[in-house]
């Protein structure tokens, strides 16, 4: 399957989340939904938010010119490194996922929730980090 079409069909295309991309961990965007812009300022924010915790709970994090407020960061199951980071905007949100290669994002807007967010970008996550991703 290509990045775009995870993107495509197992983010987008499952009506849980509104905009999502598929970055590369050493930099780039692999993939993305139509209606999402990540500047290379925000790329470098968003893998920072993986290994710099203490910035990311003082400041948040930008998706698209969006301010998310830090929720929270957990590593998911016996992972190291499979890194979920959860931000809020008012009744809005992003996840982002950390894989061995890869940096899921995603953005929901209400009525979408941040635990249908959570749960589709963990376990996608969870696949691509099975795969070596």
């Amino acid at each position: 399957m290509s990045w775009q079409a995870y993107v495509d069909n197992n983010l987008v295309g499952t009506k849980k989340v509104t905009q999502a991309a598929i970055l590369g961990k050493a930099g780039g965007v692999w993939a993305k939904s139509s209606d999402i812009t990540i500047t290379p300022e925000e790329q470098k924010a968003i893998t920072a938010a993986f290994t710099n915790k203490a910035a990311v709970q003082a400041s948040g994090f930008r998706i698209a010119n969006q301010k998310y407020f830090f929720l929270s960061s957990d590593t998911y199951g016996d992972d190291p490194d499979l890194i979920v980071v959860q931000g809020k905007k008012q009744a809005d949100g992003a996840v982002l996922a950390q894989t061995k290669q890869a940096i899921l994002v995603v953005t929901y807007i209400h009525p979408q929730t941040a635990q249908d967010a959570g749960l589709l970008v963990t376990n996608l996550g969870a696949y691509l980090a099975s795969q070596r991703y």
